[in-house]
């Protein structure tokens, strides 16, 4: 399915009206259902080593179709999974990105970084559902 203009920008205004409420500036990724970026914002004062971050999450999450911290548990080193980190261009293993959802249906995906972990995780979570 191809995602829509309007779909990502929904998307990128939710998940700042919640980094607004956290006060966190944060770099916001939204890739198209095939993985291509569709919309970016890099909010004011979001740091600049963020916003590769927020794609790699959002990239994850699309090469999985699930979160990236699920993608994470993968990651562990006591899993043996030595070289995975760096494989499909680098994953990003922790919270921040996830598949945007309309209806039910995967129609994108979020990735988030400038705040804490948690905080990626309710900004990209209040982005993905649309």
């Amino acid at each position: 399915m191809e995602t829509t203009q309007l779909q990502a920008s929904r998307a990128i205004n939710q998940a700042v009206e919640k980094a607004t409420q956290l006060d966190v500036n944060a770099n916001i990724s939204v890739l198209d259902s095939f993985g291509h970026l569709k919309s970016f914002l890099r909010m004011d004062n979001a740091y600049l080593g963020s916003i590769d971050v927020s794609m790699g999450k959002a990239k994850t999450a699309m090469l999985f179709r699930m979160n990236s911290e699920a993608v994470g548990e993968f990651l562990n080193p006591e899993n043996k999974t030595y070289g995975l980190v760096n494989t499909s261009g680098g994953l990003v293993g922790f919270k921040g990105g996830m598949p945007i959802k309309s209806q039910g249906n995967i129609v994108g995906y979020i990735g988030v970084s400038g705040g804490s972990p948690e905080q990626d995780f309710e900004i990209a979570a209040a982005g993905s559902n649309i």
